[in-house]
């Protein structure tokens, strides 16, 4: 037995014997050293101040535990651990601050250092990304060899997901996908023909992804494409091809989900680690690190700095990125993302920084712009900067056995409705795992690039539009012009466009060359008829461009349509505080957490004539969670009704009928009575018209006196 004067930090008994550890770090031939032997281990004493991280593995590999210092471990075994019970040992002094300190001491030293100047330098950094407005994501690894099959049999979920779906160890992982993929149809080239030649305007390319396996040679970690028979880097050739062609160039990097490392988040099969789906160590409500913020040290110290940080600075220094992409953040604290973000900025603060990397506590994100959810195709309010990110199936990774790839019309309309909204699109392609995109997707891009031909002005560069929602379809605006992307074309060929008190000074069908000007007649004060053809220009979003005299002004009271029905979408509703969101995917487009008969939910209508409506509520119950009354008003009236239960999730529809009189109106809708969690999910408000329109008596006309006319 080895002794020494200091009071051990670790101590080790081992049938009749003892042996004492300091700080330091401790492979097998150490743990040898001094005196060990092969076989069952006793216990391990920690001294209070001290943590123990012993391994399966020989080098600080395979699954591993915290032993926190003041208490003692009887025998145990790791996963996969040989006949001694681990392979090594590291011993270190942590510091474990409490949780909520731990965060809002991070905020403050940044906020009080570094933070200002990233921040000030944000407008400049991210000027070429809100002109891009469309970029190309790919989703594209080791994992794509299978196109999300496992022994012959399709796996669930996404993709590229596969390791973490089927449980697949590291060493299976190696031997059925690092060592075989070789992707000899690869062209970069290629790849960035197709992707210009659709419109987009960036590309953000997966440099590490869930499983840790690096697209790239690492020197930081070297677990990486020089483990493959594919001896090239295909992130040098995409990034030469990109800048040849004029695109910008980004890089996405899972920098807290890492199913490789063994002191990462996520893997729980292999290794006996948090943040991973059996939540070994989350809590009630708790996430691991707020629940065991003794984990914190060896995830920081040994995976952050020593994998995540490297690779980061060591992907800006290579590459050059105009952007850097981050996912699953919730995998880390706070404080952990923050160092990473100050790491990029040291390096380089010209990258842009996408929102799933720091945010929380009070402060809506420390990067340059945030993302909806993944797959969203409708878009719940977005302040500032933001962008979605939907993929042409239902998996970012190629998987073959997805065949739900969505038309063309799809992409284009989310287009103009993210435009419109203030957002880009960084649409997904998953390419095959021998380097060929996938054909299914290839007329998607073609049918984009023709649309966007004819009509790109009115989608990149374009801000937000200051205009109300019209029941045709969405409208974008870049300066004095407005883009109106007319979905549902007008039977009779008269456009009317709701809420606009300027002046227009001309209109054409974006895509003719010769700008032929249309007929335009001022009905009022704030709505104008537009004169088009009876036939749709495009089948699926003709833009009708309209150039105003100077700042545009509206009212932002939606225009309620005189014969057809006006859809109100929950997503477009003033909420109170405190009331949520679903997150856009498909039949997730409604409102959440109403749980207080002090919230309400109210959108401003306008109508130039009464008239009889049939409103039709579209909600959804959620069986014994949501129940309840609520009331309906606009003006003086007011209808009452309940919340039907249902244990099925389906949509449901409540009808009612009321008057409306001319002018403008708040209709709101609000809880009379909550008896479950929250009163409903609510998806949305159509008004239908029942009666003629009355033209006489309480029409509402508005005098706009500063207006010409034509």
């Amino acid at each position: 037995m080895k002794k020494c004067m200091e009071t051990p930090a670790v101590t080790i008994r081992q049938a009749e014997s003892s042996v004492e550890f300091h700080t330091g770090e401790y492979g097998f031939p150490q743990l040898l050293e001094h005196g060990l032997c092969e076989g069952e281990v006793d216990a391990i004493q920690v001294a209070p101040g001290y943590q123990a991280i012993v391994y399966a593995g020989e080098r600080f590999t395979g699954d591993s535990k915290v032993i926190t210092g003041g208490s003692a471990l009887e025998t145990f075994r790791l996963k996969r651990a040989s006949a001694f019970p681990f392979g090594s040992i590291r011993v270190i002094t942590p510091v474990i601050p409490e949780p909520e300190v731990r965060d809002r001491e991070a905020i403050r030293q940044a906020v009080e250092t570094w933070w200002p100047e990233s921040l000030a330098g944000k407008e400049k950094r991210i000027a070429w990304w809100r002109e891009a407005s469309f970029g190309c994501f790919i989703h594209w690894g080791v994992y794509s060899l299978s196109g999300g099959r496992w022994k012959g049999e399709p796996s669930k979920g996404y993709a590229e997901h596969l390791m973490r779906a089927r449980k697949i160890s590291l060493e299976e992982y190696r031997r059925e996908f690092i060592e075989k993929f070789n992707p000899e149809s690869f062209d970069a080239e290629a790849w960035v023909q197709l992707i210009k030649a659709a419109g987009m305007k960036y590309v953000v390319i997966t440099a590490k992804h869930h499983d840790g396996f690096a697209m790239y040679p690492s020197e930081a970690y070297p677990f990486d494409i020089r483990l493959t028979p594919f001896a090239r880097d295909p992130l040098m050739e995409l990034r030469d091809a990109c800048r040849r062609h004029g695109l910008a160039f980004g890089l996405y990097y899972s920098h807290a989900f890492d199913w490789e490392h063994p002191d990462a988040p996520g893997n729980d099969w292999e290794y006996t680690n948090p943040g991973g789906d059996l939540k070994l160590y989350e809590g009630p409500g708790k996430l691991w690190f707020s629940e065991h913020p003794e984990l914190l040290p060896r995830v920081a110290d040994y995976y952050v700095d020593r994998k995540a940080i490297p690779q980061i600075v060591e992907l800006i220094r290579k590459y050059g990125p105009d952007l850097l992409w981050f996912d699953t953040p919730h995998k880390l604290p706070l404080s952990e993302n923050l160092r990473i973000l100050r790491a990029i900025r040291q390096t380089d603060d010209r990258v842009v920084v996408n929102g799933r990397l720091a945010n929380g506590f009070g402060y809506g994100s420390f990067a340059d712009y945030v993302n909806t959810a993944d797959r969203a195709l409708d878009i719940f309010p977005c302040p500032g900067d933001w962008e979605t990110i939907p993929t042409t199936n239902e998996s970012y990774g190629y998987s073959a056995d997805d065949h739900s790839h969505k038309p063309a019309s799809v992409f284009i309309r989310l287009l103009a409705k993210s435009a419109a909204r203030g957002g880009n699109v960084l649409m997904n392609l998953g390419p095959m795992g021998d380097g060929r995109i996938d054909e299914r997707d290839i007329p998607i891009l073609r049918s984009l690039g023709n649309w966007l031909d004819a009509n790109g002005e009115s989608i990149y560069g374009a801000g937000r539009t200051p205009l109300p929602v019209q029941g045709w379809g969405e409208s974008t605006r870049k300066g004095g012009m407005l883009y109106l992307h007319v979905f549902n074309w007008p039977e009779d060929g008269s456009l009317v466009l709701g809420g606009l008190r300027s002046h227009i000074r001309k209109a054409w069908l974006l895509a003719d060359p010769e700008r032929k000007p249309l007929q335009t007649t001022r009905l009022n004060a704030c709505d104008w008829q537009i004169d088009v053809s009876v036939q749709a220009p495009d089948p699926v979003n003709s833009v009708v461009a309209v150039e105003v005299d100077g700042e545009p002004e509206v009212n932002p009271a939606r225009l309620i349509g005189r014969t057809e029905a006006t859809v109100l979408k929950a997503f477009d509703a003033e909420v109170s505080q405190g009331i949520g969101y679903g997150d856009g995917k498909k039949d997730n487009d409604y409102i959440r957490d109403w749980s207080s008969i002090h919230q309400l939910v109210k959108w401003r209508v306008r109508l130039e004539h009464r008239g009889m409506f049939k409103l039709v509520m579209a909600y959804g119950s959620r069986g014994a969670v949501c129940l309840g009354s609520y009331a309906i008003a606009l003006g003086d009236q007011r209808i009452e009704g309940r919340i039907v239960p249902s244990s099925t999730g389906e949509r449901l529809l409540a009808e009612h009928e009321l008057g409306i009189t001319s002018g403008e109106h708040d209709l709101m809708i609000m809880p009379v009575r909550i008896d479950g969690d929250e009163l409903m999910r609510l998806y949305s408000v159509t008004l239908i018209p029942l009666a003629g329109w009355e033209d006489g008596g309480n029409k509402f006309v508005e005098i706009d006196a500063t207006d010409l006319g034509n």
